[in-house]
């Protein structure tokens, strides 16, 4: 798929934002402020025990830009509210975005205080873009940072995503399976995911399908009956290693049939225990080729004990968790005002200062090829051997080219983690990797702090 589809209708493109962007908006109207203004997304800071972040997102904004719109139910709405002015909400009627963007591809890391994306436009068009940019950047780099970390503590065993069930909504689960399989995830349990995206659906069973029948084995031989080359029988309904005894039963006559057993599914318990327990019993029944999948519970965490216990389990299915973000389910990512008609701007408050300007991310590498240190640097400026990381993604209010294939913003992704030292990938307070400002921008954020403080 070349182009997000719209995560809401068209028609709703413009109310999709803060009360606050279309107060300013009115505002920078009857003032006559049209010119134009580049804003700059950025995080501020690490969530909780991670030293990178994975830029995600982009393609549902550059679709919202493209459609962006304010349709006359939308401007009723507004009108009926009794805080805007008429003059303006007839502006409103055929305003579209028109500006550029600039931004680091999906796929690619980033790391705090980097903008992970710049927005030139009339003020009004990048103001009331605020909302969703930040929505949709924000939640989906945080999901994809979280499901690469599960992918780093895997050790190269396959994930499958199972989070669509407690995840925040409906585009919260599409958008899981989504960064789920860019960060390396194999399948999804979400088929309207499986579809929209060409991700690769798996599912086992429910506890359900077992008590639903007088006994766990029959279950068993029911669904393997159903589906004699992809079965996957769950273990823990009673007892899980009694349900690995019946498994071997149904296997053995799969096997006398032609067919083979795919896996088994542990859900419950300790994981480490039960996997090797299985295993035996698998193994003393000669069937060394039936898989292990892990599911319950399970984030990077956990992954990372039972890799590291040597667990004999083969795969794991992941979702809560990961699907939630549940260590770290926010991060503090801002969208603000770096230039104004010409006139670099920054803001000064306590912890919350930004850097003025158009910017670029430099990237360095070492002898090796591998990622050395970042230099946030004005926009035009260029460094020997550096890689700048922002590129036009959007121009006049169009696409600069079709977006990249799933599988190619994936393979980006595994590139630069490979490319980044393990040092930075720990799960436990992991070391910073080193991004520092060129002599250029903090000669210009000192020139503009000093106007600010003698104007």
């Amino acid at each position: 798929m070349n182009r997000s589809i719209l995560i809401l209708p068209a028609n709703d493109l413009g109310l999709f934002t803060d009360l606050y962007e279309l107060t300013m908006a009115q505002a920078f109207y009857q003032q006559g402020m049209f010119a134009p203004a580049t804003f700059s997304l950025f995080a501020r800071q690490y969530p909780p025990n991670r030293a990178y972040l994975v830029a995600a997102g982009l393609d549902d904004v550059l679709a919202y830009l493209e459609n962006f719109h304010f349709s006359p139910d939308n401007l009723d709405y507004l009108r009926s509210t009794g805080i805007f002015d008429g003059n303006f909400l007839e502006y409103l009627k055929d305003l579209r975005f028109t500006g550029s963007v600039r931004a680091i591809p999906e796929g690619r890391l980033f790391f705090a205080n980097e903008p992970v994306l710049e927005v030139t436009a009339p003020i009004i068009e990048a103001q009331i873009a605020e909302t969703f940019i930040i929505n949709q950047v924000n939640f989906q780099s945080l999901l994809t940072t979280k499901a690469a970390r599960c992918v780093f503590a895997a050790q190269g065993r396959p994930l499958a995503d199972f989070a669509a069930r407690r995840t925040h909504g409906i585009d919260a689960a599409l958008k899981m399976a989504r960064c789920g399989y860019i960060a390396g995830f194999q399948s999804t349990s979400n088929v309207l995911a499986s579809q929209r995206y060409g991700i690769p659906p798996s599912g086992t069973m429910a506890h359900s399908l077992i008590s639903s029948f007088v006994s766990e084995i029959d279950a068993f031989r029911a669904y393997a009956e159903s589906f004699p080359d992809r079965a996957v029988l769950l273990l823990d309904t009673y007892d899980t290693i009694q349900g690995a005894y019946h498994a071997a039963v149904v296997a053995r006559e799969m096997k006398a049939a032609g067919h083979k057993l795919v896996a088994v599914r542990l859900d419950s318990g300790d994981f480490a225990d039960l996997s090797q327990r299985v295993r035996r019993i698998l193994d003393e029944a000669n069937l060394g080729y039936v898989k292990i999948v892990a599911s319950g519970g399970l984030d990077e965490y956990e992954i990372e004990r039972l890799v590291q216990a040597q667990a004999p389990i083969d795969s794991f299915g992941v979702g809560t968790k990961v699907g939630v973000s549940a260590d770290a389910p926010w991060s503090d990512m801002a969208y603000k005002l770096v230039a104004y008609n010409g006139r670099s701007v920054m803001k000064l408050s306590a912890d919350k200062a930004s850097m003025p300007g158009p910017k670029q991310v430099m990237r360095l590498l070492d002898t090796n090829g591998k990622f050395s240190r970042d230099i946030i640097a004005q926009s035009d400026e260029s460094l020997p051997g550096a890689e700048p990381l922002l590129q036009s993604v959007m121009s006049n209010g169009q696409p600069t080219a079709p977006s990249p294939t799933l599988d190619e913003i994936r393979n980006t992704l595994a590139n630069d983690l490979q490319r980044l030292d393990d040092q930075h990938k720990g799960l436990y307070n992991p070391p910073h990797y080193p991004v520092g400002i060129s002599g250029q921008l903090e000669q210009l954020a000192r020139q503009v702090r000093s106007n600010i403080e003698e104007s």
